[in-house]
């Protein structure tokens, strides 16, 4: 399968009992089926690449051009549609289903791309790990910032100081994920460790970029 991408959302964390009976926390994902909306060539666009589509939605919440979009392809318009460039040309064509024992194998590695938690306006604390202030009687900055400026020569608050603001909701890429487990009936991946974002929060897969190395490995590359 020349696709190393699919689109879908973060389910729960959970744990799987290993033979020697070792114990592995990990993160369940559901990943597709995802639906191929276009086909890109080299020929045609410059570039190879597929749009996979993923997710139910309402045709009363889906505009014109997409409706006609999706109607080319042959299939049902999709919630969420990304489009995920190929090596080669693409061996799909619109309207084929990838699934995800299609593309993912157990004991393969892989990097997960979402949205981190919204934890709104945060303080110094929260934000940056700033120390509170003193708690005695008569104390008013106890969670309060502390001096921001400088020296009289410099009257003003330099740009880059840390203080309160937004904090979350950014794209978070967490690299080297290990799988453990692909349920092809379910449409499930099991992942060793966290995953960004909150239980149903959209999510993207793909094959690691920058592959784990093992530490014997690193020993021969060094010459140990």
């Amino acid at each position: 399968m020349s696709v190393k991408m699919l689109l879908g959302k973060k389910r729960e964390m959970s744990q799987i009992f290993k033979e020697d009976g070792q114990v592995l926390p990990v993160t369940i994902l559901e990943l597709g089926p995802c639906t191929v909306a276009q086909v890109k060539t080299t020929e045609t666009d410059g570039y190879n690449a597929v749009q996979l589509g993923f997710g139910d939605i309402k045709l009363t919440r889906v505009k014109k051009p997409l409706k006609g979009h999706w109607g080319k392809a042959g299939s049902a318009p999709r919630r969420t549609l990304k489009e995920a460039r190929l090596d080669a040309a693409p061996e799909l064509k619109s309207g084929d289903v990838v699934k995800v024992a299609d593309v993912f194998a157990e004991g393969e590695f892989i990097d997960v791309i979402g949205k981190s938690k919204g934890r709104g306006f945060q303080g110094g604390i929260k934000r940056h790990g700033f120390n509170s202030g003193p708690r005695s009687h008569g104390t008013k900055n106890t969670r309060e910032m502390g001096s921001t400026g400088a020296a009289t020569t410099m009257a003003r608050v330099l740009k880059g100081t840390r203080m309160p603001g937004q904090i979350g909701n950014e794209r978070i890429t967490v690299r080297n994920l290990r799988v453990a487990r692909v349920d092809s009936d379910n449409n499930l991946l099991y992942v060793v460790g966290a995953v960004p974002g909150y239980n149903g929060a959209d999510i993207v897969v793909r094959k690691a970029k920058a592959k784990r190395v093992a530490k014997a490995d690193r020993a021969l590359r060094k010459g140990k």
